[in-house]
Formats: structure tokens, C-alpha cells, sequence
């Protein structure tokens, strides 16, 4: 399974940006997907995640409202819309593909596969 993000970079806070995830190597819409990401001196958190019908769809309590995850099962990508920006949400974000249909919340657990990151920085 290959993983590769795109769309990460500068931005002034209160800004968007949309990153997006294309896969390959799997059979994308039997698979769950989402979004994590690293501050400098943190740990791996959960951003977003969605299910493999798009019908069910989590977020981080941090970013509910200004972030927005979608996927596009034709084009076998994983999309994050991210609005309002603030300074906090400068990170490395990584994409994932469950290893099922399901995602959840607030867990890495469901993770199979680990995209490269990509580096958004959100300038004050």
C-alpha cells in the first residue's frame, strides 16, 4: 500500500488549506481512511477519519467545524478541506488506510498503512 500526500504549506492563521491523499496498492474503497497529525515535540494525534461509504465521518474535538474529510472512491483519494487555521494546527499530517471498512475516533488502532506526511504551517 502506497500512501502519498499532497498540499501542505504555508499559511497565514485564520487561512485554509486542502491537503489531499491519492492511494494505491489496494483496493481503495473497501477501506476505511483519515487524517493524523504531529506537532514538533508531540505525539501522533487523530484528526479525521472517514468510513469506507463515506457515511460516517469523525473528527478531532479540535478541529470540529473548520476541518472537513471527504473521499472520492473513483479517484482512490482521501481529502482534508482545513478552514480557520490557527497556529496550533501546524503539524505534519499524515494519511492512513484502516485495515478494514471502519474507522473511529481518537485512536490510531484501526491504522494499517502510513502515508509520508506532509508539513502545514500555519504563520500567526
Amino acid at each position: 500500500v502506497q500512501l502519498q500526500a499532497y498540499g501542505g504549506g504555508l499559511v497565514q492563521a485564520g487561512g485554509s488549506l486542502g491537503l489531499s491523499c491519492a492511494a494505491s496498492g489496494l483496493t481503495f474503497s473497501n477501506y476505511g481512511m483519515g487524517w493524523f497529525r504531529q506537532a514538533p515535540g508531540k505525539e501522533r494525534e487523530f484528526v479525521a477519519a472517514i468510513s469506507w461509504s463515506a457515511r460516517s465521518t469523525y473528527y478531532a474535538d479540535s478541529v470540529k467545524g473548520r476541518f472537513t474529510v471527504r473521499r472520492d472512491n473513483a479517484k482512490n483519494t482521501v481529502y482534508l478541506q482545513m478552514n480557520s487555521l490557527k497556529s496550533e494546527d501546524t503539524a505534519v499530517y499524515y494519511c492512513a488506510a484502516a485495515a478494514t471498512r471502519t474507522v473511529a475516533p481518537d485512536t490510531a488502532s484501526w491504522v494499517k498503512s502510513w502515508g509520508q506526511g506532509t508539513l502545514v504551517t500555519v504563520s500567526s
